[in-house]
């Protein structure tokens, strides 16, 4: 969330940044801003009204003793209508301070002095590319390969729930669990703490990182018990320290967690959805940090460089991308992505977005730390995929593919306890 101070003292440098993330309702500017000079004016009014009341409850004692009664009483009775006022004013200010909230959760966080202008992915800037693998022309897709091998079936997912949520089976499902293995131990090597998270939040959880008011018809509802099911760990992780204030020597705190991720993924059809590359429900490993201010973009280069290793000891082709202001999360100042290339579809498929938050979501969870000045102040919040299952599946498989099998790469094989399917 962005804070009212910056809207309130810097307006135009606002609806600039917002310019870049493409955000079109640039009014809300001067609607939170039309709201603050109300919110301001009515919490002077309150504060004169409470100092009267004080001065006039010092006047009655001060009379009494003096034996003045009848002036007393009068004193007793503007006491009387003052603190009906000034119950009727705090009610007001309370609903217009949560009208403000509301309109300011509702824009997007500003982009980093870093970030390229542009609407959409093909506007994003290639940061580092490796050479891309050749195979024969009858190379296969994945769901091919999935099929002659038996690796997963999604008949059997759709038939037991729809759709996009596929069953995996032998030698399919022990490569997704080495993987996980991996990737949380390569993570907590790096320092981070492992943690397994629960797979639903509850409505605060989500409006603290941003998933809600912005994702809100992408996330699973349980609407009886008013829960969402999780669309990354990044949600339970970072609301473990919510309403908290930190350690400053602490920072940065380093979390990792493995869950299953739910996303209703409205609206996706086409090519891009077959297979495994777009599912309602996939597994992944999220690292997440809680900075220091001074260090976060340190913090974010040094997410990058795990990632990048991942993907080298899987030996798999892939590129880095910074991110345009069209293309970025609601939530995110800058984020790189991580996309390896499908031999056999000859396209790039995302695996990893490793994001800086800056304060925006600090803001939200009240994650402050204290400072040398002795002042509460907020953190900085980072996180990123390290790594998502499905499309690093599909990858494996079509470029380790040969006339006899698909093979294991060296790092992976301790884990899966096989070389080759």
């Amino acid at each position: 969330m962005l804070s009212i101070q910056l809207i309130r003292t810097q307006p135009d440098f606002v609806k600039t940044q917002l310019q870049i993330k493409n955000f079109i309702d640039l009014h809300l500017i001067d609607d939170i801003l039309s709201i603050d000079e109300q919110r301001r004016a009515l919490m002077t009014q309150t504060e004169l009204a409470q100092a009267r009341l004080n001065e006039l409850s010092k006047q009655i004692g001060e009379l009494l003793k003096s034996g003045n009664t009848t002036e007393a009483e009068s004193a007793k009775a503007q006491t009387n209508d003052l603190k009906k006022s000034i119950a009727t004013q705090q009610d007001s200010l309370q609903n217009i301070e949560k009208l403000q909230e509301e309109v300011v959760l509702r824009l997007p966080n500003l982009p980093h002095h870093s970030v390229p202008k542009g609407t959409n992915a093909e506007h994003n800037e290639i940061i580092k590319s490796t050479d891309t693998l050749l195979l024969p022309p009858d190379a296969l897709p994945h769901w091919d390969l999935a099929t002659k091998y038996d690796l997963f079936n999604f008949e059997l997912g759709n038939k037991v729930t729809g759709a996009g949520f596929p069953f995996y089976k032998g030698k399919g499902a022990k490569l997704q669990r080495a993987l996980i293995s991996f990737f949380l131990d390569r993570a907590t090597e790096a320092g981070y703490t492992e943690y397994l998270p629960p797979l639903v939040v509850n409505q605060d959880s989500a409006y603290a990182t941003g998933q809600l008011p912005d994702k809100e018809g992408q996330m699973y509802h349980a609407q009886v018990d008013n829960f969402y099911l999780i669309p990354t760990a990044e949600v339970p992780l970072t609301n473990i320290y919510r309403n908290e204030i930190v350690d400053a020597t602490a920072m940065p705190i380093k979390l990792c967690g493995f869950s299953s991720c739910f996303r209703r993924e409205a609206g996706s059809y086409g090519k891009d959805v077959r297979g495994l590359n777009r599912l309602h429900q996939f597994e992944k490993v999220e690292i997440v940090q809680v900075a220091h201010p001074d260090q976060s973009y340190a913090q974010h280069e040094a997410m990058v460089n795990h990632v990048e290793q991942l993907l080298i000891s899987l030996e798999l082709p892939y590129r880095l991308l910074r991110l345009c202001g069209g293309d970025m999360s609601f939530a995110a100042a800058l984020t790189i992505d991580f996309e390896v290339y499908s031999a056999a579809q000859q396209r790039w498929l995302e695996v990893s977005s490793v994001s800086n938050f800056e304060t925006f979501q600090t803001n939200r969870l009240k994650l402050r730390y204290k400072d040398i000045d002795g002042k509460n102040k907020l953190a900085h919040t980072l996180n990123g995929s390290a790594l998502a299952l499905p499309r690093i599946v599909a990858a494996l498989l079509e470029n380790h593919q040969t006339p006899h099998g698909i093979n294991i790469p060296k790092a992976l094989q301790p884990y899966t306890g096989f070389n080759s399917i």
